[in-house]
């Protein structure tokens, strides 16, 4: 009866001291479950990347179909250089290898060519940059002037005395009173 009451001692004691037996802790997130995130974020960056690349390939092919190579843009009216609405004048915005060039062909006569050299554009890929014109009374004198834009910047150019001169510094000034 002894080797009973002991055992029943050494049960009693085991169930009142806590069990020192290693618990095993879980991460709160699966290591498998952290590779799909790492490896999703991954692709989604990719898939940026290249969807820019996409987009600015077929913003350049769009404006190739447009503006064709070198980028060439072209009006005809009548603006008062020896033209009339019969015979208007030609006006062509050239980007020739980053350099803006714009030819007049006044009443369209090829032999009274005129040019205005325009800005060199830098950076890359400046070369497929269009060059816009049109056409407005700016000044309110009764000619219309011309106004180039490249990449929403715009070029200003009055109508003065049966040709296109690059507006002033003053002249800018009056037009923006």
């Amino acid at each position: 009866m002894a080797v009973r009451s002991q055992e029943m001692r050494n049960a009693a004691t085991r169930a009142s001291t806590p069990s020192l037996r290693p618990v095993a802790v879980t991460p709160s997130v699966a290591p498998h479950a952290l590779a799909y995130i790492v490896t999703a974020l991954l692709a989604l960056a990719a898939i940026s990347a290249i969807m820019g690349n996409v987009v600015t390939w077929g913003r350049t092919q769009v404006d190739t179909l447009r503006y064709g190579n070198p980028r060439t843009f072209q009006l005809s009216e009548a603006i008062g250089h020896e033209d009339s609405p019969a015979n208007p004048t030609h006006l062509m915005a050239i980007n020739l290898n980053r350099q803006v060039v714009i030819i007049e062909l006044p009443g369209g006569d090829s032999s009274k060519v005129r040019t205005l050299t325009g800005p060199y554009l830098f950076g890359a890929d400046e070369d497929k940059t269009p060059v816009l014109m049109r056409l407005d009374d700016l000044n309110k004198d009764g000619t219309r002037d011309l106004v180039v834009n490249i990449k929403n910047e715009e070029i200003v150019y009055l109508n003065k005395d049966g040709q296109f001169q690059l507006i002033t510094a003053e002249e800018r000034s009056a037009l923006a009173q």
